[in-house]
């Protein structure tokens, strides 16, 4: 057998092997968030914080419901929106869950955090 033969033969192998492959379900639950994004920034006007407030917290609820996990970031934006409707407690509840779930993310929220309390005061 030659060398190009071999190689036919392994590229098949392969593309039979991987072609096999079951999908995977997805890591998280996205839900409206990246809609929500998008038309925030995009279409200024369509995605007030209240419409995001409800949306968002109708996500994570029916996330929680069926197992899953919402992805980094949506309890740090629902947190955000909080404070734009001027609910602290709420905010400060959805930066700590963000915090939590996400250990990575803890610079930033405690960023988000302070300048938070610093407008408290």
């Amino acid at each position: 057998m030659n060398n190009y033969a071999r190689l036919a033969l392994s590229a098949l192998s392969a593309s039979l092997l991987f072609g096999c492959a079951t999908p995977q379900p997805p890591i998280y639950s996205w839900g409206n968030y990246e809609q929500l994004v998008y038309e925030m920034y995009a279409k200024p006007g369509q995605a007030e914080p209240d419409v995001q407030v409800a949306k968002l917290s109708a996500d994570v609820t029916r996330a929680q419901a069926e197992g899953k996990r919402v992805p980094p970031g949506v309890h740090a934006h629902l947190g955000y929106m909080y404070y734009l409707q001027g609910n602290r407690d709420a905010a400060h509840r959805e930066f700590a869950a963000e915090r939590e779930l996400f250990p990575e993310s803890a610079a930033f929220v405690d960023g988000l955090l302070t300048r938070l309390q610093e407008n408290e005061q």
